[in-house]
């Protein structure tokens, strides 16, 4: 499921790049994020499991917020691009 879910960010992304609206990459990207989000829930269910370390665990979900994060910057450029194309 964590394989899954962590592929599953990098593909919404790629799909979305290959998308010609931008309207579509944003949804893409906003799925994208949506498996991140996911992932962080997996690791969580790991921990409670005692497959990972509450440190690595951090450590991963300090990684995941960077990436939603840099998701989120990706959408506003888009929104202003798709702004800008339509003016």
């Amino acid at each position: 499921q964590i394989v899954r879910a962590s592929r599953s960010v990098t593909n919404n992304i790629a799909e979305g790049y290959g998308r010609y609206h931008f309207q579509e990459n944003i949804q893409f990207c906003r799925q994208a994020r949506g498996s991140i989000y996911e992932l962080i829930d997996h690791l969580i269910i790991c921990v409670d499991q005692n497959y990972l370390s509450k440190e690595k665990f951090e450590a991963y979900k300090k990684d995941c917020y960077r990436g939603v994060k840099f998701l989120n910057g990706y959408i506003r450029f888009l929104k202003k691009q798709q702004t800008t194309a339509n003016h």
